[in-house]
């Protein structure tokens, strides 16, 4: 397994520093926004798949400093009630997977995105409960009219092309948890074998679920890591349950935050993370993310790098005299 980070934390500078700074940091790969709501700082798919020669510069200056693209990210809204932000963040999309293809880098990471109340809606309604039966029949409608249809075409775009596609399950999109990816595969049909995993354990923890369970579940479907934590506020959930609303600012308040690697579940956890995702057949990436309204990114990253690289199994198992 190879120690990455997520680049879009450093956008503020430019691809070239943001790369130092990683190489610095001691990580193997980046993985790289390239639009939608994560941005495209420091690779612009539509402007670099118009010149080969900056399609080379970025290869250059990421192999130069002995690192790796683990992943081009372009988390979006493809199914938005908005016709024009679903227009957007398709393109960002298809332009991530060609750019991806150009590049030989086999991992598309996204969202799955979630529709809105029907046709005519302006706003993506995420659907969380079956009664009253309004609900259910809403959900039916996003999966069968919207959701099915546009990654049953979609997936098999990014097919042909080599590339696969890692959904990021994330409360407030359609699929969330472990059983509503397996019904997204199953919803685009043949094409459901080319979507996969991007897994992100922080929006597992909040919502109660065991991310180690969830690893031996999605088992070879996963095909890139997120490392980021979650610390649950014990006395805000027992008064609010843990759906909230409240501002990301507002920590005190909050039922739960986002906290660097190591902040919300200590190194036995991750350790524990790191072995079942091996059991499954994953040695890919584990990319840093840094979203904690109590630490500064530079501390954040270097806390999280940390606690990832002493989880982090690099070298394959020896063979053992029993075996």
């Amino acid at each position: 397994m190879k120690v990455g980070v997520f680049l879009v934390l450093l956008a503020d500078r430019s691809l070239e520093q943001a790369l130092d700074y990683v190489k610095e940091l001691g990580a193997d790969c980046v993985e790289i926004g390239t639009g939608a709501y994560v941005g495209n700082a420091h690779a612009d798919p539509a402007k670099l798949l118009r010149s080969k020669g900056a399609t080379q510069k970025l290869i250059d200056a990421v192999a130069s400093r002995g690192l790796e693209i683990s992943a081009l990210s372009c988390h979006g809204n493809p199914v938005h009630p908005k016709k024009t932000i679903a227009r957007d963040h398709d393109k960002a999309f298809r332009d991530t997977v060609e750019l991806a293809a150009r590049l030989g880098v086999k991992t598309v990471v996204t969202f799955s995105g979630q529709p809105g109340d029907r046709d005519g809606g302006t706003s993506p309604n995420w659907v969380t409960q079956i009664w009253p039966p309004d609900f259910l029949e809403l959900l039916e409608w996003q999966w069968k009219e919207k959701v099915g249809p546009y990654w049953a075409e979609a997936a098999e775009y990014a097919r042909q092309r080599g590339v696969r596609v890692a959904i990021e399950l994330h409360p407030g999109f359609i699929a969330y948890n472990s059983g509503s990816f397996h019904r997204l595969r199953k919803e685009a049909g043949k094409a459901g074998k080319n979507l996969y995993v991007n897994f992100d354990p922080s929006h597992l923890f909040w919502q109660q679920m065991d991310p180690i369970e969830c690893v031996d579940s999605l088992r070879d479907a996963i095909a890139h890591v997120h490392a980021k934590d979650t610390a649950l506020h014990a006395r805000n959930v027992q008064l609010n349950g843990v759906l909230d609303t409240i501002s990301y600012g507002d920590v005190a308040q909050r039922s739960w935050i986002f906290r660097s690697v190591g902040y919300g579940h200590g190194p036995e956890f991750w350790k524990a993370l790191v072995s079942h995702l091996r059991l499954a057949g994953y040695d890919g990436a584990i990319s840093i993310e840094h979203e904690d309204g109590l630490m500064s990114i530079d501390e954040g990253l270097r806390k999280a790098y940390a606690t990832v690289r002493e989880a982090v199994i690099s070298e394959p198992p020896p063979r053992m005299w029993w075996a």
